[in-house]
């Protein structure tokens, strides 16, 4: 028993990943139930030593709809992974996008339902109508200074960060116009960005910690023309209370 015990110790004080706390993963009834994630997450922890469980309250989510990376489909619906700026939490995205997780999805046989895909078409939620000159311009600042955090729409929807909404999830909510309008002021913006004649320069003692954003009130006006043209995503009827 004590020769096992040394063992364990040995093994986590050489491998500092899986001596880190667990990372939680949160998902719908459906997904809880079905099994997959007893499937998934201990293939991911085995091959990465990252620790990965179910968990309500957990920092990562899967939801049946976006923003997040699409990662797997069940009858008509998409399983979104939405994930914090963490690196172990990418790798775990990063994993499930890979072929060997999705054939790690592909390969779990339910008791129950149908089983997974991994391998489906998205359609993207940011459908652009037609847009003029004006507005073509604003998608090109939109994915030059946004794109990093943000989805836009079909170009970047691998890219951006899952724990920050997308634009045709910002263009549903009903002070979209005044977000946009004011998104320097707006944490954590004005940390990095810098509108010309607008806002003040750093101060030297606090730079931007990235990056920095610089544009002019003609660029945002031409992202906000843009933005208008951004098919709303579909965010279900608002909660009604009794």
């Amino acid at each position: 028993m004590r020769f096992a015990l040394l063992c364990l110790s040995l093994v986590l004080s050489a491998s500092p990943s899986m001596s880190e706390e667990a990372l939680g993963v949160a998902s719908p009834d459906e997904v809880a139930r079905s099994g997959i994630l007893q499937h998934i997450l201990p293939r991911f922890s085995l091959k990465t030593g990252i620790r990965v469980v179910a968990d309500e309250a957990g920092p990562m989510e899967i939801a049946a709809s976006g923003p997040g990376d699409p990662v797997f489909q069940r009858g008509g619906t998409i399983y979104h992974l939405r994930i914090e700026d963490d690196p172990r939490q990418q790798r775990f995205r990063d994993w499930l996008l890979s072929d060997i997780g999705k054939r790690t999805v592909e390969g779990f046989q339910p008791q129950d339902g149908a089983p997974f895909s991994a391998s489906f078409e998205v359609v993207a939620a940011a459908e652009i109508h037609e847009v003029g000159e004006k507005a073509a311009l604003g998608e090109k600042l939109s994915l030059t200074h946004c794109g990093r955090c943000h989805v836009i729409g079909p170009q970047n929807r691998m890219n951006g960060l899952g724990s920050t909404p997308s634009f045709s999830v910002l263009r549903a909510l009903p002070d979209w116009l005044d977000r946009f309008q004011q998104f320097y002021a707006l944490n954590p913006h004005p940390a990095f960005t810098q509108v010309d004649g607008v806002t003040p320069p750093f101060d030297p003692e606090r730079p931007s910690p990235i990056h920095p954003l610089s544009i002019t009130l003609d660029d945002l006006d031409a992202i906000l023309d843009f933005v208008a043209a951004v098919r709303a995503a579909d965010l279900g009827a608002p909660l009604q209370f009794q």
